[in-house]
């Protein structure tokens, strides 16, 4: 390689680094220039997040890759690249496993042996990620200087560093990171993400920004299974609380004798059974967040007292006269619509209107898109873990499959799917396979629909229709009237839904299905 090339290959990044880029795009093109100047199969940029390597980006492998996390501990090479301060390049017979193996897009074999390399990323001399190059032929990098990948990285952290930069001025991310991170130590556990990057996805994170920074009462609503929990503890992390305990409570898992008990806490003797003093959650939660899930379930009576601490910041435990005082931020959750609730008179309207102070909604997964293959490949990692493989991985029609279902159980049934379908495939292997494919057969999903078949093939059916009726302009509105409805159909008659997956502005869809006399 010449100076010249690479100087060529570089000058575009260096441009790029004084320019206003989205994150997503500056990584697309940084690992772009590099598979342009390293000829390699595939190349990712990871980001060290604790003991987990987060992918940012990856050119040349499958979709699922961006949405899993790879644990240092259980991937040597990772740990190998890591510990070197320069690139290193794996032998092609390396009995080390490699975590892209399975995951090469276009390539459904196993990929036993092939060349690796790998080069760590600096910023302020603490390590912050790593770029990997992998090649299907193992000596693929026999000409490559390992100086050149040294340079390249180089930039690449500069690259990272003004991504970070920028989202630290555009969002305050490093204050967040920082009262996150204290939360996360406080409770011994890996950080919880929302994994996406579908528009609807992007909306309800930039909200979760918004109101995060505020201490109003926010009450998430949605469907069974779109992770409202994990929507509340990301409004926490986001908070000015977030170095402070966020206490939860599932409203539906209690009967309402202890509902009171639980929520305001207990005096001894205050029941049969209460032999000692007992803090209830707002009390434990003091300073912090209490989260509600399930809010909906609810009695009159427990609402009517919780009405009086939202108000008053004030509770009695019960069997005492003796007041506290409390400072806490409530955030609520529930799949039902209270406003219906509270027109049956089964809701009382004031302490509604307490909790609804900030709605926000969080969207079906159906609504995401591939946002399905991302959440997958975070699933996918887990069981992957747990199962002691050295890949698992998704077949094409798989995918497919995943993209076509419409998760009425949203992400939680994508999880137990994903769980499910692999212990099922490992159990019909007698040796325990390296790679595990799991196929839609394997997950036991209806095959994609007829009206999300390619382009061409809809092409061909609408081509079909037009020769056997002989008018062009009414061959194709039937075809687009049909499409639409179908759409329709598998959206439950939400035109947003279907206008996103039809990829039309909702106005341009809504004057199309007039014209075609739907509406």
């Amino acid at each position: 390689m010449t100076s010249k090339n690479l100087l060529t290959a570089l000058l575009p990044l260096v441009s790029d680094l004084s320019r206003e880029l989205p994150e997503r795009e500056r990584y697309r093109r940084l690992l772009e220039a590099m598979r342009a100047l390293l000829p390699c199969d595939a190349a990712a940029l990871l980001r060290l997040d604790g003991e987990w390597l987060v992918p940012l980006a990856v050119d040349g492998l499958s979709d699922d890759t961006l949405g899993r996390r790879f644990k240092v501990s259980e991937h040597p090479r990772f740990e190998v690249l890591l510990r070197s301060p320069e690139p290193t390049r794996f032998a092609s017979d390396s009995a080390l496993p490699d975590p892209y193996d399975g995951l090469i897009e276009g390539f459904h074999h196993h990929l036993e042996v092939h060349d690796c390399l790998g080069c760590p990323l600096f910023i302020d001399e603490r390590p912050w990620g790593l770029l990997t190059l992998d090649a299907l032929d193992p000596l693929r990098f026999d000409s490559i200087e390992l100086d050149a990948l040294q340079a390249f990285a180089s930039l690449a952290a500069a690259t990272v560093n003004v991504a970070d930069r920028i989202e630290r001025l555009a969002l305050r991310a490093e204050d967040e990171h920082q009262r996150a991170e204290v939360y996360r130590q406080a409770s011994g556990q890996q950080s919880k993400e929302l994994i996406g990057q579908s528009k609807p996805h992007k909306r309800l994170v930039e909200e979760i920004n918004l109101v995060g920074g505020s201490d109003l009462t926010v009450l998430i609503t949605g469907q069974t299974g779109v992770g409202k929990e994990l929507v509340a503890q990301a409004i926490h992390a986001a908070s000015p609380r977030a170095h402070k305990p966020m206490i939860s409570l599932n409203c539906a898992a209690l009967p309402d004798a202890l509902v009171e008990s639980e929520l305001f806490g207990h005096v001894r003797g205050a029941f049969t059974g209460a032999l000692s003093d007992r803090r209830g959650k707002f009390e434990l939660a003091d300073g912090g967040t209490l989260f509600l899930d399930e809010v909906g379930e609810l009695s009159l009576t427990v609402q009517a007292k919780l009405l009086r601490v939202l108000q008053s910041g004030q509770l009695q435990r019960l069997g005492s006269d003796q007041e506290h005082q409390v400072d806490v931020r409530l955030i609520a959750a529930t799949n039902r619509d209270l406003a219906e609730e509270v027109r049956s008179g089964r809701y009382r309207a004031d302490f509604y209107h307490r909790l609804s102070v900030y709605p926000l909604q969080v969207p079906p997964l159906r609504e995401r898109g591939k946002d399905v293959l991302l959440l997958s490949g975070y699933f996918l990692e887990q069981n992957r873990s747990h199962m002691g493989l050295g890949s698992l991985r998704l077949s094409a029609d798989a995918q497919a499959a995943l993209l076509a279902y419409d998760w009425p159980g949203n992400v939680r049934e994508l999880e137990h799917l994903i769980g499910r379908s692999a212990l099922k495939a490992l159990g019909q292997h007698r040796e325990r396979p390296r790679i595990l494919t799991l196929s839609a057969a394997d997950l036991d999903l209806p095959s994609p629909s007829t009206a999300q078949e390619n382009p061409a093939s809809q092409l061909q059916t609408a081509s079909s229709v037009a020769v056997a009726v002989g008018d062009l302009r009414q061959a194709t509105d039937r075809y687009q009237r049909q499409i639409i409805e179908a759409c329709l159909t598998r959206h439950q008659q939400n035109w947003a839904g279907a206008a996103r997956e039809l990829g039309l502005d909702r106005a341009n869809l809504s004057r199309l299905a007039r014209r075609l006399g739907l509406k």
